[in-house]
């Protein structure tokens, strides 16, 4: 079985334990997921099947977008609220104060990532260095944050709501973290859930329970999408019934014999279709001038 299944990921639950589950409920293994969510965190996880888990590594950086609870005057080791104190203090931040500070952390900055996260150096999990009480430099990276807004703002509890539309590879706690380092304060996660991701939204995404409940079929006809919607802004290059039986072979085809959308670029890839149907993808080689193949699906 090929194709793709948004998830709404359940608190609790880590990435790992939804594939299990998957496996477990479909009876395959060739099963992976983008973008891993945090066993507090709930939302879109996209999980791949089959072949399409090869397609993974030609897809899009694509942005995502969290809501994300922040506690002010509390810090702790994991960045969140499941994480032992580190600091408490008395809170008064006004909404005014957080507006000005939000708009700070607009644009390109930079996060040192969490010890408490499934980043690897030398083959080994951060986080798994963290539970031994290790911590390691990580080194900054830089990430795009393209809008923070205040959702819900609660003063008395010294609480609030935020919706972040960010690139791939932020990370809302450190985000949250150095938020609250910037107020003086320091704040902490209590609640984290991811809204989109890889171009899906929650509109695509099944809650896991409901999927485990499904008989096969309702799952294949009702949850799974194909491997093409990872690509879908992708240019298309149309291909015969022959020319596709050489392409799946791994052959090459001359640009002059295949129908593109747009002009033939080089460094630009391609979804290739035969009778409408996604074979796999292409790639210009302007050398040669053929269409080389990258993946296809069998």
């Amino acid at each position: 079985m090929n194709g793709i299944i948004i998830v709404d990921k359940p608190k609790d639950f880590t990435s790992f334990d939804v594939i299990a589950k998957l496996r477990r409920k479909l009876g395959q293994r060739k099963i992976g997921h983008m973008g891993t969510l945090d066993p507090m965190a709930t939302g879109v996880l996209p999980v791949l099947l089959g072949d399409t888990a090869k397609f993974q590594i030609f897809a899009p950086d694509n942005d995502k977008s969290y809501t994300a609870k922040m506690k002010f005057g509390i810090t702790t080791d994991t960045l969140d609220i499941t994480g032992q104190v580190i600091s408490e203090q008395k809170s008064e931040i006004k909404e005014q104060d957080l507006e000005r500070v939000l708009n700070s952390f607009l644009g390109e900055i930079y996060q040192i990532p969490p010890m408490f996260s499934a980043i690897k150096k030398g083959g080994v999990k951060l986080c798994d260095l963290a539970r031994k009480g290790i911590s390691i430099d990580r080194g900054k990276r830089k990430v795009l944050i393209n809008d923070i807004k205040i959702l819900n703002f609660d003063f008395e509890n010294q609480e609030v709501e935020i919706a972040v539309d960010c690139s791939q590879g932020t990370y809302i706690r450190t985000l949250c973290d150095d938020i609250g380092k910037a107020l003086g304060c320091g704040a902490t996660v209590s609640g984290l859930r991811r809204t989109a991701s890889n171009g899906f939204s929650e509109h695509d995404a099944v809650p896991l329970a409901k999927i485990i409940d499904m008989d096969i079929d309702s799952i294949y006809q009702e949850c799974i999408l194909p491997t093409e919607r990872l690509f879908e802004n992708f240019p298309v290059a149309q291909v015969t019934s022959a020319q596709s039986i050489r392409f799946k072979n791994g052959g090459s085809l001359a640009i002059e014999r295949v129908k593109f959308s747009d002009l033939p670029q080089g460094d630009r890839v391609y979804q290739v279709y035969c009778e409408r149907k996604f074979i796999g993808l292409g790639k210009i080689d302007e050398k040669n001038i053929e269409l080389k193949v990258l993946k296809c699906l069998k």
